[in-house]
């Protein structure tokens, strides 16, 4: 039914309304619901969902009920593409209870996280903290990796 450029928004449409710049709507059956296109001065533009794609009505009673708090009671139908067997994909979303947990899951991550930031903090601010320079920490590298290749290779054997 188009592009986000050729679609209106509700509060849009709501002052158009109020203003009787509304001439005319349109419902169109689409496979799984129903879309709306708004005729208003020489332009027609489809009522967009919040995220700015094309709205689509699962019920049509929904979207007449839409309408008419809209201020919008006359309108045409065209059900030519309508087909309820079709479900969109797009409509399908996590249920609330993984969205939760995933929220859950997340805040408890920030938790963990900013403790340890804060635990990391305080030992470095701690004048009993035991610093070592780069060229120990490079040594004991080196002889970590010395070890670790001796294992390596008597395991190989």
């Amino acid at each position: 039914m188009g592009t986000n450029s050729d679609t209106i928004d509700q509060n849009t449409l709501m002052h158009l309304v109020e203003a009787g710049a509304v001439h005319g709507a349109s419902i169109i059956g689409q496979p799984g619901g129903w879309g709306v296109v708004i005729q208003y001065g020489m332009t027609e533009r489809a009522l967009a969902a919040k995220r700015g794609s094309v709205r689509n009505f699962a019920r049509f009673e929904t979207l007449v009920g839409y309408l008419k708090k809209m201020g919008i009671a006359k309108y045409q139908v065209d059900a030519t593409e309508y087909d309820p067997t079709t479900i969109k994909e797009e409509r399908f979303r996590e249920n609330a209870a993984e969205r939760m947990r995933h929220a859950h899951e997340a805040a408890a991550h920030d938790k963990w996280f900013r403790t340890q930031i804060e635990q990391a903090l305080q030992e470095a601010d701690d004048p009993a903290t035991v610093w070592l320079s780069n060229e120990e920490v490079k040594m004991q590298s080196a002889k970590r990796r010395a070890e670790w290749s001796k294992r390596a290779l008597r395991s190989a054997i």
